[in-house]
């Protein structure tokens, strides 16, 4: 029988998603930016 080794395995898959939720999180922040910035130039206006 063969026996891999796949404790490195679940470390990379992880590495994986992680990376890919900040992919997706930076290009939702770049996509939104001119809203956000919007948003938070009214507040500082209204204080």
């Amino acid at each position: 029988m063969f026996l891999r080794k796949t404790h490195g395995q679940g470390l990379a898959e992880y590495a994986l998603i992680l990376s890919l939720i900040a992919i997706l999180a930076i290009g939702a922040l770049l996509f939104l930016s001119t809203e956000i910035n919007t948003v938070l130039s009214s507040i500082a206006q209204s204080l």
